[in-house]
Parts: C-alpha cells; structure tokens; sequence
C-alpha cells in the first residue's frame, strides 16, 4: 500500500520504514527547508534594513513592497518542496487578476488575505521553523556520531559509544516525525480550513455525512418495517392456511390448492427475509463487522477465509460501507471472476480501517464493463473512503480499501 505522507507511513507501518524513502525525503525536506531558510532570511532581512534606511527615497518604499509580497514566492516554493513528504498538493489560493498588467496583478494581490497570511507563514518560517529543522537534524545525527567519536579524545569514554550506537537507530525515526509534523504545520497555514474553499469542501463533507446517516437510518427503518409488519403478516398467513388445511378433506382440490399456497408463502417469507438481511442485517447491528461478514460467507457459494480483527466496534456508517463492500465484492467474485475462493481481512491502523477481498480468479476486473466496481467506489467516496483495485488479466483480483474510523 503506498502511503500518501510520511505521518501516514510512521503511523500504519514504523517496523517498515526503514525499508522505506520516507527517511530519505524527509532528510531532503528538511536539509532544504535549512538551506532555504538561511538564504532566504539573509535576502528579505537585507531588503527589509536597505528599504527602511532608504525609506525618504522611492527605492525604499519598492523594497519594503518586496519584502511584503515575498511570502507569494517563498509559500510557492514551500508547496513544491512540500511533496517531498505530502504527495497530496496544495492548492494555490491566489486568483488571477481582472485586468493584465503589472498594476492590476499588484492590486489584486494586496488585496487578498492569502497574501498576508503566506507572508505571516514566511515570517514563522524564517524566525522559527528552519532554526527547529537544523536543531532536529544537529540532534538526529550529529549528537549521535560526536557521542560515538568522543573516545578518541577521552579513552576512559568508551561506554558512550554504544550510547551513540543507540541513538543512530532512532535517528530516521526522529527526522521522520519531524517532518511530517513541519509539513503537517505548513499544510495548515497554507490551506487553512477556514478559507472560502476549506469551507466549500467542509460543507460538502458534512452534507455528504448527513445523507449517508439519513440513508443508513432509512435502511434501517425499512428493515424494521419489513421485519415486524408484512413478514409477520405473512408468517400469520401460513399459519391460518395450515390451519385451514386441516379442516380441508385430505386428497381433495381444495387441500392442494391450500397447500400451494402454504408452499408460495413460505418462499414469500424466505424473499422477504433475503430482502430485510439485504438492507441492512441484523447480524451486523447486534453484533458488528466480523459476524455479519462470517454470515456472508457462509452464505456464498465460493468457499470464503474471513479475517477481520477489530478491537472494538466501530461507528455505524463505517461499519455499513465495510460490510456492503464485501457483499458487492462476493457477488462479483461469484459471478464474473471464475474464482474457486475468496480471502476478506480487515485491520485498524491508526484512524484507517483497511478492508482487502481477494480472489484467485481470472482477473481482468474493468469499471466500465458493469462490475459492480463503480457502485462500490461511490459508497466508498461516500464514507471519504478510498477504493483501489488491482486485477490484471489471469487473476488475481485484490480489492483495498480505506474507510476513516476517527
């Protein structure tokens, strides 16, 4: 699974990341981050000391301009380098100016609060966080290598070495967190929740969340409704129509109509019963995920490994969208993949339930040709889950997904 940050990566798998680039990136993010840093704070200081000593003159008042909008270009580079460990972009909050020219761009951008916050962004930066970026890095790796040297000028040292031999260990851990916490800071001063377009996407999230709650309560009203009023209706009816037979002459046409229709209400009542399991099951509300995913393979016709471990049970929409993911899943495998089993295996990390279905079967799965996949990967967006499918032709056919369980 490819981790989209390098908090992400600490988080769901710490055993793994040596083996990893995120120490790597994170040691480019924050040797850049110092090197920038120095540069930068040495130029806009110059500029700031040379505009106001040269403030009586025209020159000044152009250089004290500079300094103002130099947060446009340090945040522009701040969000290139800033992939470096967040491979998910930052948009530019900037708009285009109304009219061309020098004049009208100046204007637009002094008048908009994202100038004045990347320049509030750059002033924290240069003041604080690359002197922390240098700090981090002195500690990580220069404490550990003096520590291991320090018996060259003191023989009688010797035990610090196997000091700095543990501290080395820690030190792509320590870099790593870091990192992910500078660019985690960053992240949110330049796209702050609180802008016209975090609010937009906030407000569509939180609709979205409403809808999937609205749905979810309705499902279970329905199967409420179906449970305690027609198929208990039904379920009465055959009794009245056992009863009726006895009363009927054995071997007579109206006994074995009578029995004909006992027959047919019977598999009314078993529809029915299919019908209220399909909205939402009873298993899964009185006893979670695990259950009603076990109740799933035992009713498929594949032989099914279920794996699911889950510490405690988790909120009801998450725990919807999982188990109707492996429904749809089921049903796909059962009647495209020619597959002869089926694994499902649910983990929490962190504040991501991750839920995996695998077939050996002949692969080739296509959204477009009807799957059933595009279906899943909106119940999934509905949940601000991630779908990810890998089926090449000859199988197998794997099937990860990604639910937030804060």
């Amino acid at each position: 699974m490819r981790h989209r940050t390098a908090w992400q990566a600490l988080a769901q798998n710490p055993l793994n990341v040596l083996a990893s680039a995120w120490p790597w990136r994170s040691l480019a993010y924050l040797l850049s981050g110092v090197a920038f840093g120095a540069v930068t704070t040495v130029v806009l200081v110059s500029l700031l000391v040379a505009g106001v000593a040269s403030l009586i003159v025209v020159v000044g008042a152009v250089l004290l301009l500079g300094v103002a909008l130099s947060g446009i270009v340090v945040t522009r580079f701040e969000r290139w380098r800033l992939r470096l460990v967040d491979l998910d972009p930052v948009p530019d909050p900037h708009r285009a100016p109304e009219l061309p020219g020098l004049r009208a761009w100046l204007r637009t951008r002094l008048r908009e609060p994202a100038t004045w916050r990347e320049l509030g962004f750059t002033a924290v930066s240069l003041t604080a966080l690359w002197w922390m970026d240098l700090l981090v890095l002195g500690f990580a790796l220069c404490v550990p290598v003096l520590v291991l040297l320090s018996p060259l000028d003191d023989p009688g040292a010797w035990p610090l070495v196997i000091v700095g031999l543990c501290l080395l260990p820690a030190a792509p851990y320590t870099i790593t967190a870091w990192a992910a916490a500078r660019a985690a800071v960053t992240r949110l001063m330049l796209a702050p929740r609180d802008s016209e377009l975090g609010r937009r996407l906030t407000d569509v999230q939180a609709s979205r969340a409403r809808l999937v709650d609205v749905f979810d309560a309705e499902r279970r009203r329905i199967e409420r409704d179906l449970h305690d009023g027609a198929q208990q209706r039904l379920v009465s009816l055959n009794v009245r129509l056992g009863l009726a037979r006895l009363d009927a002459e054995p071997g007579s046409s109206l006994a074995a109509q009578l029995a004909d229709a006992q027959d047919q209400v019977g598999l009314a009542v078993e529809e029915l019963r299919e019908l209220s399991r399909g909205v939402h099951p009873k298993a899964l509300t009185d006893h979670g995920l695990a259950a009603a995913a076990e109740n799933l393979a035992a009713r498929s016709v594949l032989p099914v490994t279920v794996d699911i471990r889950l510490p405690h049970r988790l909120a009801v929409t998450v725990e919807t969208t999982a188990y109707f993911v492996i429904a749809e899943a089921l049903a796909n495998a059962t009647k495209h993949s020619g597959a002869t089993r089926v694994r499902v295996a649910a983990r929490p990390h962190a504040d991501v339930l991750t839920l995996s279905i695998t077939d050996d079967g002949r692969g080739g799965a296509d959204p477009a040709a009807g799957t059933g996949l595009t279906g899943l990967a909106d119940r999934v967006a509905a949940a601000d889950g991630r779908l990810r499918v890998s089926s090449p032709p000859g199988g197998p056919t794997l099937l990860h997904v990604e639910l937030p369980c804060r």
